[in-house]
């Protein structure tokens, strides 16, 4: 992958500070395990109260995971006054998530000013062996503020007439 060089000097605490301000991710014990420019590994661990009828992870869950790894992948990328939101994204289940710990890894493919362009990968870790659940492309926004038109508007009606 490209090196990418941060639009934020502080990207670090902005990401952690953003991805800490998130109580979903906290709700399913979701954890930064690795960040750098462009890149994120996120991990949680397996919980009942996230399983569907045959005691696999939910395939929302897998895809919040995948979500929120596009996003922090993305957003260590954009500028300090930048917030983020998914734009789109697809997500690809390629086997059932079993396991005691799930790892969610993204990288940024193409960033853009307001549009970024990432790649993810879920993990299983199960008995000794990871396998690759999911993948998901996503597409993810820099929200910037919008500053007011410096000059007034002409009314849609007509002076002088």
């Amino acid at each position: 992958m490209a090196a990418f060089e941060p639009k934020n000097p502080g990207y670090r605490a902005a990401t952690i500070a953003m991805f800490d301000a998130q109580p979903a991710m906290r709700t399913l014990g979701v954890m930064i395990v690795r960040l750098s420019p462009g890149e994120v590994e996120l991990a949680m661990l397996h919980s009942a109260a996230f399983t569907q009828q045959n005691g696999f992870i939910h395939a929302g869950i897998i895809t919040a995971g995948l979500d929120n790894a596009c996003g922090v992948a993305a957003f260590t990328l954009m500028p300090e006054e930048a917030d983020i939101l998914t734009v789109e994204f697809k997500t690809t289940l390629l086997a059932p998530a079993r396991g005691e710990r799930f790892v969610f890894k993204a990288e940024v493919v193409k960033p853009g000013r307001t549009l970024t362009f990432c790649e993810a990968r879920a993990f299983a870790e199960h008995e000794g062996k990871t396998t690759l659940i999911a993948t998901m492309s996503g597409t993810l926004m820099a929200m910037l503020s919008r500053e007011a038109p410096q000059t007034p508007r002409m009314s849609s009606a007509r002076h002088g007439d």
